[in-house]
């Protein structure tokens, strides 16, 4: 029997370079791969996948797939997280803002990609639950489109910034005080003295964080057509184990103290590995659920979706028991 042509997009990073290089073989797969980024530039990776389903498989945004899984989305997904993050380095603030920690951002103008951008939810959530600033505690400015439509909660306010304005402008001008972002603004790249991290320690914030909590919290999963895992209801345990062949390549390139062009990359991952334990980044269902409910929990709280949903629906039932 012939093997199944699907494509699959994926963002262009060290973990997906087997996928790339056509070294992972999934069984009964013909992969086409695709990079495509999330940028304005020949991007637009999640609104492809959200509104058009371009692919038939696609590194998506955690926080919009669980939104579309809400409204009915004929998408499922496989429990593979390609990438994660930890909010509390991602949260930027006006140096000259007099915010010395998260509660000063109580009554400010918080600037975000979008509501339901994963990094916003996570670190609203995390605000939260985590510092007791309240989500309605914000003024809440947003800078893109959001990918699915909602409705946010009573007494939550929500701006959208002007279409002309440039964000790093207004961060560094001080109309808005923070930005939540899940990549640096610009001015900060750029070493603005305007422009600094919530946390003077975000590295110790998130070691506490992760040994409270005993995860890496998850960015992205791995979606796909719902009409094509029906169709191969064998199709998405193969992904799965191609991205697990993938992860076993990436880790040994790894091994190599120059894969990397970090100088001391692998003392990076000598004692990353001593603070976070061999494995960061699970697959499967059953080491990714606590991580999973939180998300989902934070979604709910933030009036992205109406209810909590289980862990087990948003995954084709084919790789439940991972």
């Amino acid at each position: 029997m012939a093997n199944v042509p699907l494509s699959i997009a994926l963002e262009h990073y060290d973990r997906h370079v087997p996928w790339v290089e056509g070294t992972v073989r999934p069984k009964g797969i013909d992969p086409t791969v695709l990079i495509v980024g999330q940028d304005d530039v020949g991007g637009r990776r999640h609104e492809r996948m959200l509104l058009h389903r371009e692919f038939d498989v696609c590194e998506l945004s955690l926080g919009s797939y669980v939104m579309a899984k809400a409204r009915g989305a004929a998408l499922t997904a496989i429990p593979v997280f390609p990438r994660r993050l930890f909010s509390q380095s991602q949260m930027y603030v006006n140096t000259q803002s007099g915010i010395r920690g998260p509660q000063d951002l109580i009554g400010k103008r918080v600037a975000l990609r979008s509501f339901q951008t994963t990094l916003s939810v996570l670190a609203k959530g995390d605000l939260g639950s985590e510092y007791g600033v309240p989500l309605d505690g914000v003024t809440w400015v947003t800078t893109s489109n959001e990918p699915v439509e909602f409705d946010p909660p009573p007494g939550v306010t929500l701006e959208r910034m002007d279409r002309g304005r440039r964000l790093g402008d207004a961060l560094v001008e001080g109309e808005v005080s923070a930005f939540l972002s899940p990549r640096p603004p610009q001015p900060y790249l750029d070493g603005a003295p305007e422009v600094g991290r919530l946390f003077d320690d975000p590295r110790a914030e998130e070691v506490s964080y992760y040994q409270r909590h005993g995860f890496y919290p998850i960015m992205h999963v791995v979606a796909m057509k719902s009409e094509v895992a029906e169709e191969h209801p064998w199709a998405p345990v193969s992904l799965l184990d191609g991205f697990e062949q993938a992860k076993r390549q990436w880790s040994r390139y790894m091994d190599d103290p120059n894969w990397s062009r970090l100088t001391w990359g692998r003392h990076y991952l000598e004692e990353e590995r001593r603070v976070l334990g061999p494995d960061p980044w699970p697959t499967g269902v059953a080491a990714n659920r606590a991580n999973l409910e939180r998300f989902i929990r934070y979604e709910v709280e933030q009036g992205l979706i109406p209810e909590p949903l289980a862990v087990e629906d948003l995954f084709f039932e084919t790789t439940l028991e991972s």
